[in-house]
């Protein structure tokens, strides 16, 4: 065998041993760096990554209150008074009272007729009832004299109250070329203009009272005990998303609706600076009893995922995302009926950044900033404290 051959062949196995006792040399020193600080992975590539910083969020407890046991509903507003201007009789416009969509008082003036008819029916039955009262009287006189016998007397008291009462009815027929506002109120928008001929009956102008509202809804049959005149209920609209809008039970329906099997209710409700208008779509929350000790949390908590509800917890500086079951709303809370306890805490901002289980620091908790250098943890054992 050739001696350089062999030479050559230890010296190759040696120095792969050597390469190999090196590369292990390096992964256990490695891995002890690893396990020595508890934020650092070794690939296999020999590089080493460091772990992902914390996110700051914003965070609320799961808080404890009394609340009100709700009935939601949906309904419609009402005006309070409302009616249709129509004549009584034919006839030509001749004056407008009113400007369209502006208040009217009580007894105004809203459309007149021309009158050019009437007003002269009504002069000749005052001159008719004139020349009647003077026969009467002349009558009478002289049948007291006893010149007249007591059926002529009888006649000239009757030509007198015929003439009364055309002389009433041509008054009646002037009064109704004029139309009033029966309640103080809104007008609408005329379908009318001056110089138009009417006929009886015929729709002109609608009149709102729309001070107080009314406000029509239904409830299913269940809740018929939980009801009451004077119980108080919340009110909010789509047309007016930043307010809500407080009110009365007024009347409560004897009659249910069969089809249904729901009772119809009617509150009343204020409306100041003229807001609302009539025809509104209303969500309607009609309180009965007190329920004490509710769950809340703020409602911008809430992560709707399909049909399901979730939140991020906060436990050991991490956000756990968890299913919640929801029961109540009020304005910016909501109750929480499963899946958290009292004291638990929950991210109110920041959910877009986080995914389960990601490490969190808190910032602010229930609207207070909490210190840069006490982990969330600490912090949240020291404000409970």
């Amino acid at each position: 065998m050739n001696k350089g051959f062999f030479w050559g062949t230890i010296a190759a196995s040696a120095m792969v041993l050597a390469g190999a006792s090196y590369w292990l040399g390096w992964q256990q020193s490695a891995a002890k760096q690893v396990n020595a600080s508890g934020s650092s992975t070794a690939t296999g590539s020999g590089k080493v990554n460091a772990a992902p910083p914390a996110t700051m969020v914003d965070a609320a407890r799961v808080r404890l209150a009394p609340l009100a046991k709700a009935i939601t509903a949906v309904g419609s507003l009402r005006s309070d008074e409302t009616v249709v201007v129509r004549p009584e009789v034919s006839g030509r416009i001749a004056e407008i009272g009113f400007n369209e969509g502006q208040p009217v008082a009580k007894g105004s003036s809203l459309i007149r007729l021309d009158q050019s008819i009437q007003r002269a029916e009504m002069q000749q039955a005052e001159a008719n009832l004139a020349l009647a009262k003077s026969r009467i009287e002349r009558t009478r006189d002289l049948a007291a004299k006893g010149f007249l016998s007591a059926q002529a007397k009888d006649e000239a008291e009757s030509n007198f109250k015929v003439s009364q009462a055309a002389y009433e009815l041509a008054a009646a027929r002037l009064t109704k070329l004029e139309i009033k506002a029966p309640f103080a109120g809104f007008v609408g928008l005329r379908m009318v203009s001056v110089g138009d001929y009417v006929k009886e009956g015929q729709d002109i102008v609608n009149l709102e009272a729309i001070d107080v509202l009314k406000v029509d809804f239904r409830v299913p049959e269940i809740f018929l005990k939980e009801i009451s005149v004077g119980q108080s209920l919340q009110l909010t609209l789509d047309a007016v998303p930043d307010k809500t809008f407080t009110g009365k039970v007024m009347a409560i329906n004897p009659l249910l609706d069969a089809n249904g099997r729901s009772v119809v209710i009617r509150a009343v409700v204020k409306n100041t600076g003229v807001t609302l208008r009539p025809g509104m779509f209303a969500r309607v929350t009609l309180f009965s009893s007190q329920q004490e000790n509710g769950m809340t949390i703020p409602e911008q908590a809430l992560i709707p995922i399909g049909d399901d509800v979730f939140v991020f917890k906060i436990a050991d500086n991490r956000a756990l995302r968890t299913k919640v079951d929801i029961g109540q709303r009020r304005t910016g809370f909501v109750q929480i009926v499963r899946g958290l306890s009292p004291g638990d805490v929950v991210v109110i901002a920041g959910q877009p950044k986080l995914r389960d289980g990601a490490p969190v620091k808190v910032a602010t908790l229930d609207g207070g900033a909490v210190g840069a250098t006490t982990t969330p943890t600490a912090a949240i054992d020291a404000k409970k404290s």
